[in-house]
């Protein structure tokens, strides 16, 4: 009878214990539930601020007035800040939402700085690159630069990359740590450039035309400057023609379609002119061989034979 009263006892604590249990549980999965939603709400409203951020900041940069306009390299920068600024913000959140202390986070990138430091020593180099690229000004979206060794118009500028358009129409795409520490040609910053076009004409043509002939030439296209006026001069000698050196200053927007046109245009008047561009050409000089010596011949002083002359004095 107390035997049965013992199994009894144990067998209602066994229940309690196993129901006390699962209310544990069913609250846990329950609060857990619960921040899931909290959490995923988080993330929606995080990238949803983020972008909506993003745009504001790009738009009120975009309407502070400028000598050239609108700047669209620092728009796009400014608003990518922004955006990763408020996505990391969230990231927190959502994390402490989780049951994560900020403190705990904070304890563990501090612990892990210098490893992760070493593993984006390439990618940190990148967005410092791209600060000081942003800083400084070298170029902005639209213009035509020469980096690195590519010729492009530049599309985009991040915290990463900086992104060309090439003549091609390739799309060339260069860490911002390679543009910066390479030379930087802006052909688009300067409101004006210089052109030089450099012809050679026969040593027999007069020079005094072929310089008319550039000036006039230049004076006739209306988007060649009067100022500085342009500028034709002998500039050398060459093998076989005379180098005159036509100098002259257009707008560089138009500056590839005068250069060209003037091309087009001085070769014409040259020949109208007539003037000659020389092919380069070789004068092979060719010498007479060197008469080959021959030694004079001796005077015959007769033949020699066994019998003796008979002038020879007897033998004794």
């Amino acid at each position: 009878m107390q035997f049965t009263e013992q199994m009894d006892q144990r067998l209602r604590q066994t229940l309690i214990g196993d129901d006390n249990l699962m209310h544990k549980f069913t609250n846990a999965a329950g609060d857990l539930a619960v921040n899931l939603v909290v959490a995923a709400i988080i993330l929606a409203v995080t990238l949803w601020t983020a972008g909506w951020l993003s745009s504001l900041v790009k738009r009120a940069l975009g309407r502070v007035p400028g000598r050239r306009g609108a700047d669209t390299t620092l728009q796009n920068f400014i608003g990518s800040v922004v955006r990763y600024g408020v996505v990391i913000v969230g990231l927190v959140a959502i994390l402490q939402q989780l049951g994560v202390q900020a403190t705990s986070i904070l304890a563990v990138l501090g612990a892990a700085s210098l490893a992760i430091g070493l593993a984006m020593q390439g990618t940190l180099s990148n967005v410092a690159a791209g600060v000081m690229l942003l800083m400084l000004r070298p170029y902005r979206i639209g213009d035509f630069v020469e980096v690195n060794g590519q010729m492009g118009t530049v599309r985009a500028l991040d915290l990463f990359t900086t992104e060309l358009a090439s003549p091609a129409g390739l799309k060339v795409v260069m860490p911002n740590s390679k543009v910066f520490g390479e030379m930087i040609i802006n052909h688009s910053s300067p409101s004006t450039r210089r052109m030089e076009i450099t012809i050679g004409i026969d040593y027999d043509d007069d020079i005094e035309t072929a310089l008319g002939i550039m000036l006039e030439t230049a004076r006739a296209d209306d988007r060649i400057l009067a100022d500085p006026e342009p500028w034709a001069q002998v500039t050398s000698f060459g093998d076989s023609a005379v180098n005159v050196t036509l100098r002259a200053w257009a707008a560089t927007p138009v500056f590839w379609d005068v250069y060209h046109h003037m091309l087009t245009a001085l070769k014409t008047g040259f020949a109208a002119g007539g003037l000659s561009i020389p092919y380069p050409h070789q004068v092979q000089v060719e010498k007479a061989a060197p008469p080959v010596a021959v030694s004079p011949t001796a005077p015959a002083t007769g033949r020699r034979s066994g019998r003796r002359s008979p002038q020879s004095p007897p033998k004794a």
